[in-house]
This record gives C-alpha cells, sequence and structure tokens, in this order.
C-alpha cells in the first residue's frame, strides 16, 4: 500500500496544487519491483501554465532583496530539516539507495547546498565598479530545472537554490523514475509561503514536458543533468530562441595512480568510489590507471576491497550497494560486463549473476574487469552502474593520454607520492574536477566539465552566476560602482 505522500495526483503551479492532464505513472521500488507511488503526468499545456505562471512572478521575484531571498532559502532548509526522515525513506524507496547514504549524501549534501546559498548570499556582489562603469548582475528571468534520476533531491536543489538566490524562479521537471522526493520539496516551498510563481513542478515524460520547456520562449535558461545523448537534444531544441542552456552530462572520469603513491590506498577508495549509489554516479571514478610494475598489486586490492562491499537491502545498515534503479539499467550494465569479457577482458571480481540470495530487485555485483582495451566500449562509454576497468601504463606521458583519451571529461582524481606531484598531475587532466590524494568534497567550489560532459559550472558562486545576465552601465565623471 503506497503512503499517502507516494500518491500525487496534482501539479504545483503558481502556487497552487492543479490537476495534470497525463496519465498516472507508477513509481517502482527498484529493491521490491514493487509499485511504490502512484504520480499524475503533466502535459506540454500543464507545462505551458506553469512557464506562465514563472514569468507572471519574475518581475516581483527578480525586484526582492538578497536578504529576502536569504530569508526563504533559510525557511526552505528548516522546512526540509523538518522532513528529512520522510526524505529519507523517499529517496530509498525510489532510487534503491542505502539508508545511511540517502541521510549523509542525498539528503544531507543536498541541505549543505541549499545552505551554502544562503550563505553566500551574504557577500554576493551584484555590482561592480570598473572606472566609469557600473557593471550590474541580473537575473536571467526564467529557469527550467530539468533533473535525472540518480541523485533527485541534491540535483533539483543544486539548481532551484541557485536560481532562486539569483532572483529567478523555477519550473522544475524531475525524472520519471524518481519523482517523489521533488514533490516533497514542492510541500516544504507551500509551507514556507514563497511567492505563487517562484517555484513550479511539472513531473511527466521527458518527451513532451522537456521538450516544451526546452522550446518555449518564456524560458531563458535551460538547466539539465542528464545523459550527454539527451543534453544533446536539449540543446538542439534550445538553439531555435537563443536561450541559455546548461548542461551537466556524463563522464568517465579516471583515476590515476603515479608512481611512489600508495597503492592500496589509491586502489581501495578508487572502488569505494565506483561502488557509491551502485554505481549511477556520473563523476565516478569508473577507469583506474596504474603502473604496469604494480598491476599485480592493483588487481589484487581491487579484487577484496569490491568483494567487501555489501550488496543488498538498502534498509539493511550494513549495505554498502542497493539495486541500481531499473530493469532496462540493470540489463544495460551486463551488456557492457558480456561484451567486454566477449572481447577478452577478465573478470577480477562480480560479473553476471545475481548477487547471492538475491532473488528480487535489480541487483548487480560490484564488478572489476582486467584486459581491457582503452579503445574498447566499456573503457570508453559511461556504463554507469558498479563497474570498474583497470589500464595499466608504461609511464606517465601515457597515463595522461589514457586519462584524457575519452570524449568526456567531467571529474577525475590523482594519486602521488605527495601532493606537489599529485598536483602537477591534475594540472594535466581535461577534465573539470581532480581530486588529489582523497582530499574532502568542497560544496562551495565548481562542478562541471570539459568536452561532452557539458558546459556551465555548478555549486558555488559559479552556479548563481549561471542565472545571472552581466549588465554594463557607463556612468559621467569616473563614479565608481557600488557593491
Amino acid at each position: 500500500m503506497s503512503r499517502p505522500e507516494w500518491v500525487r495526483e496534482h501539479a504545483y503551479i503558481g502556487g497552487s496544487w492543479v490537476q495534470p492532464r497525463g496519465d498516472i505513472c507508477e513509481v517502482e521500488n527498484p529493491a521490491t519491483e514493487e509499485v511504490l507511488g502512484r504520480v499524475r503526468n503533466a502535459t506540454a499545456v500543464d507545462a505551458a501554465s506553469a512557464v506562465d505562471a514563472a514569468v507572471g512572478a519574475r518581475a516581483a521575484w527578480a525586484s526582492t532583496s538578497p536578504a529576502h531571498r536569504i530569508g526563504a532559502l533559510r525557511d526552505l532548509s528548516a522546512a526540509l530539516r523538518d522532513r528529512c526522515d520522510l526524505l529519507v525513506a523517499t529517496l530509498v524507496g525510489e532510487v534503491g539507495t542505502p539508508v545511511e547514504l540517502a541521510r549523509s549524501s542525498h539528503v544531507g549534501q543536498a541541505l549543505q547546498i541549499l545552505d551554502s546559498y544562503a550563505d553566500l548570499l551574504e557577500t554576493f556582489a551584484f555590482e561592480e565598479g570598473i572606472e566609469n562603469t557600473r557593471v550590474l548582475w541580473e537575473p536571467a528571468g526564467v529557469v527550467a530545472a530539468i533533473t535525472p534520476w540518480n541523485y533527485p533531491l541534491y540535483q533539483l536543489l543544486a539548481k532551484v537554490a541557485p536560481a532562486l538566490a539569483a532572483g529567478c524562479p523555477v519550473v522544475a521537471k524531475p525524472a520519471e523514475l524518481t519523482p517523489l522526493s521533488a514533490f516533497i520539496v514542492a510541500d516544504a516551498i507551500e509551507a514556507i509561503g514563497l511567492l505563487p510563481g517562484v517555484f513550479n513542478l511539472v513531473p511527466g515524460p521527458g518527451s513532451e514536458v522537456s521538450e516544451l520547456l526546452s522550446t518555449h520562449p518564456g524560458i531563458d535558461v535551460v538547466s539539465f543533468t542528464g545523459s550527454t545523448r539527451v543534453g544533446r537534444q536539449v540543446a538542439g531544441m534550445a538553439a531555435d530562441t537563443v536561450k541559455r542552456v546548461c548542461l551537466e552530462l556524463g563522464g568517465k572520469s579516471a583515476s590515476l595512480v603515479l608512481p611512489g603513491a600508495d597503492v592500496q590506498l589509491a586502489v581501495s577508495a578508487t572502488v569505494a568510489n565506483v561502488m557509491v549509489n551502485s554505481g549511477q554516479a556520473c563523476a565516478a571514478w569508473t577507469r583506474l590507471l596504474v603502473p604496469r610494475s604494480e598491476i599485480d598489486q592493483a588487481l589484487e586490492v581491487a579484487e577484496a576491497a569490491a568483494t567487501s562491499h555489501v550488496v543488498g537491502d538498502p534498509w539493511h545498515p550494513a549495505t554498502d550497494l542497493g539495486p541500481v534503479i531499473s530493469a532496462a539499467q540493470r540489463h544495460s550494465i551486463l551488456d557492457y560486463i558480456a561484451g567486454a569479457v566477449a572481447e577478452g577482458a577478465s573478470l577480477v571480481s562480480g560479473g553476471l549473476g545475481r548477487p547471492d540470495g538475491l532473488a528480487v530487485g535489480h541487483y548487480v555485483r560490484p564488478t572489476v574487469l582486467a584486459g581491457v582495451s582503452p579503445q574498447s566500449r566499456i573503457a570508453q562509454e559511461e556504463v554507469f552502474g558498479p563497474v570498474l576497468v583497470v589500464l595499466p601504463y608504461a609511464d606517465v606521458d601515457e597515463a595522461v593520454a589514457l586519462a584524457n583519451g575519452t570524449s568526456y571529461g567531467l571529474a577525475g582524481s590523482v594519486w602521488g607520492a605527495d601532493d606537489e606531484q599529485a598536483f602537477a598531475g591534475a594540472r594535466r587532466l581535461r577534465t573539470g574536477r581532480v581530486d588529489v590524494n582523497g582530499a574532502a568534497w568542497n560544496p562551495s567550489a565548481p562542478f562541471g566539465g570539459y568536452k561532452q560532459s557539458g558546459n556551465g559550472p555548478e555549486l558555488g558562486r559559479w552556479g548563481i552566476e549561471e542565472f545571472l545576465e552581466i549588465k554594463a552601465v557607463q556612468v559621467p565623471g569616473g563614479q565608481r560602482g557600488l557593491r
């Protein structure tokens, strides 16, 4: 029996709950393969109504002071914290993520991002003086936030928080597989009394709702996170109206172990990174590059690390890996593994069979592959599952070439004998984010990709700037602009 919070018959448009015109969409629990909840989809007509509501609120929200917007973001954070247990339960149910990860990463880091924008607004300069010019940073207008299923709450707040901070109203379109957590955000926004039309929620199929948002002249900015294939389509649809498009797309990130690095530490950390969220993370370090002379030790460590991960019920506190999101995603991952083995790759751990004792659910065994060609499909394409390929290299120049040798450039890591060596290696990688020797994540630093991993970084002040236009106002007498 679905919980009341998981049966949603209405979209949130213009500050009111309205019944959309679409069909009922069933939300599956990927751990049990049972229906968790039901959502009535919006149509293009409903999405257009949401755009109209946002356009109607645009001027009023843009004219609010930073202090007002800080208060709104802090109120939203408090309202979501009041719903923390419900958010955790919802994310465990709709994503299949283990409960501890749901609490710490899916919810905890999402709220950390939200709070960071309230903090940033305290000092963000919307006006700058350059000689006799006042440079103004002004709200870009209505934002379409199109979010993926792997981290649905985090991705939503990583777009909504900076857009609201910038003074932009939002029309949000969550992924069809994981819409339920977005409704809890809408509930919280309704509870804090945000100006009607500033936040609108329209669940529905991308082929209809995302297309309307990408082409509608009332949308000024499209912020999309998802696959590179769909990102190309979104950018193409938005081109006719020359709207700004911010894309955070796929990745095939490398973890580069330099000569002299601690192989045990580097390989163990890389395996752990790949397995988080069952490998469903665009920034996962899915290619491990190690010196050829140390390949045997690296494979031994990788096997032990992978097999130590517990796969099972996401509600069990000992579980490290829950299921992947759907039967289709599981089939895709297994197809990559089977193809690699058919081409001569060797299984270090994992493989095609189900994890022991898990006859139901979309589970995949933590898999490590060796003997893979750097140009093979599994070493070049985003698998989006708990799969690591290990590639040996002869020297650092070859390692850098391998790391940079895909169409992606989203993230990565470098492990060195010391931080200086690792930082020098990080400089050579053509990727948007590099972690050196296991350094901690920084929510105030930019996150975005090179090449086909996208454009327009999120997080920190760069996240606000995505949603701002720049105006230069020349003033007489050499007067300087004010902060």
